[in-house]
């Protein structure tokens, strides 16, 4: 509350009557006090921001490995991400010797692979994705992403196999 504080006329003198200085003081007691609830209720009241996260359901590893089923060529397509930010593609299966194709992560690359009717026309179609050891780890959120964005519903991270190693050597790809 402020408080004006005045100091009385002493009466002496007798002479000329001079106009009465007050001096003003502010207590600032109540203003802490509002200042700590509103802070405490700016605590309270606030929401943070929740990392956005995409969730990915692994698989059980199976006790006996006849149960998996095999996936067909025409179902399947690779990408492969490689050293210095390089990605490769081919579809069907490395067994069958497929054409490996370069690509890059922009929305011309494999985004627009993932979108065309070749991708999104099978419902059956699964995109494997597998990491080189020279892969960084940006990469593989990179193609998380566009799988996402593209969604892609059916992908799995799969190990870089001898087999992927011999249709690049063949190829003569990132040599």
């Amino acid at each position: 509350m402020a408080e004006i504080q005045e100091k009385g006329d002493s009466g002496k003198g007798g002479g000329k009557k001079r106009a009465k200085k007050s001096s003003t003081k502010v207590d600032m007691t109540p203003l802490v006090d509002l200042a700590a609830l509103l802070i405490t209720f700016f605590m309270l009241t606030t929401t943070f921001n929740k990392p956005n996260t995409m969730e990915i359901n692994m698989p059980v590893d199976p006790e006996n490995e006849e149960e998996q089923i095999a996936l067909k060529a025409s179902n399947a397509m690779t990408i492969i991400l490689g050293e210095n930010d390089n990605l490769y593609y081919y579809f069907g299966l490395a067994a069958d010797n497929p054409e490996v194709i370069e690509s890059d992560y922009s929305a011309n690359g494999i985004r627009k692979v993932l979108v065309s009717p070749q991708v999104k026309g099978n419902e059956k179609m699964t995109v494997m994705i597998k990491a080189m050891d020279a892969s960084r780890y940006k990469n593989v959120v990179d193609i998380l992403d566009e799988l996402k964005i593209t969604d892609t519903r059916k992908f799995a991270l799969v190990e870089y196999s001898d087999a992927d190693k011999e249709l690049f050597a063949q190829q003569q790809i990132g040599q």
